[in-house]
């Protein structure tokens, strides 16, 4: 996730973990697939010293608005969704030593009631990280039918009441605010809820408008295929849908076996510290996986 605070500070997830296992040295080449308002670009950057080596890459005109500096010191922008993108760099036949993936909205996308990704904050019912994209949260809300409003539900949200939820949401549509729908589904949840109610069916509508595990699971094989001899890719996920992908591609192609392509950094998923958490909050579902080329 990457953090945007006011007075346009900047603040990653895990990016003292980013720099440790991933390493970057003077001189590697770096693509940043979703490199939002460049907090983990600048910090790589300020190693490797080489921009014009770098390609940042993001799905939201506002993020790539907001990485104009980086181009004018060499780098290269792509306003793309990042399977596009890196099908793009393998198609030129690029190669980078660094690569990162840091899933998942950004504050930006959670502050500003407008894009209406935040339950809390009230707003249309949008949630497009690419807002040029036709499907809207709206239209899924809208328009699918009851099973199809349950499975993406029960299957991206991974939410037990999830019939229920698309049954209430069918009954009392059509809805225009990202408040309306929350108190739908509050209003089928029990109280006593350790999150809040809208939590998973908000994140299961998000997935689907951004067809974020789809583009995942094709995109991973691809970042391997890009890494240069010893280089490194790493995954920062939000949630157990995409770490659990991250997970067993990793292990499809990584281990002690001889033909295996890459090796572990690390034995398991890196996560936020006490001290992070503690100035930022939405760190504490980040996890860290990253491999190297052999």
């Amino acid at each position: 996730m990457r953090i945007h605070q006011e007075k346009n500070e900047h603040v990653s997830v895990l990016l003292q973990q980013v720099l440790e296992y991933l390493d970057p040295r003077d001189g590697d080449s770096y693509l940043d697939v979703t490199a939002g308002y460049g907090g983990h670009a600048s910090a790589v950057l300020d190693r490797t010293h080489r921009p014009d080596k770098a390609v940042l890459v993001d799905r939201d005109a506002q993020a790539i608005a907001a990485l104009h500096h980086f181009a004018e010191q060499g780098a290269s922008l792509v306003h793309s969704d990042f399977l596009s993108a890196s099908n793009e760099q393998h198609n030129q036949g690029k190669q980078f030593d660094i690569i990162l993936a840091d899933l998942g909205v950004s504050s930006p996308h959670l502050d500003i009631a407008a894009r209406g990704f935040a339950f809390r904050r009230n707003g249309p019912l949008d949630m497009r990280m690419d807002q040029t994209q036709p499907l809207d949260a709206a239209t899924i809300v809208n328009t699918y039918s009851e099973d199809e409003l349950q499975w993406i539900i029960r299957t991206y949200g991974e939410e037990p009441r999830a019939r229920a939820i698309a049954r209430a949401i069918v009954a009392t549509r059509p809805h225009s605010s990202t408040a309306e729908l929350a108190e739908v589904v509050r209003s089928v949840l029990p109280n006593g809820r350790k999150i809040h109610p809208a939590t998973k069916t908000f994140q299961a509508l998000r997935i689907a408008v951004n067809d974020e595990l789809e583009l995942l699971r094709q995109a991973l094989p691809l970042w391997i295929r890009l890494l240069a001899p010893h280089g490194r890719l790493g995954v920062i996920s939000f949630h157990s849908l995409e770490d659990r992908i991250v997970k067993q591609v990793f292990a499809e192609f990584a281990g002690d076996r001889y033909d295996a392509e890459l090796a572990h950094v690390m034995k398991g998923p890196i996560t936020a510290s006490a001290d992070e958490l503690a100035f930022n909050p939405r760190a504490r579902s980040a996890k860290l996986r990253a491999v190297v080329k052999k």
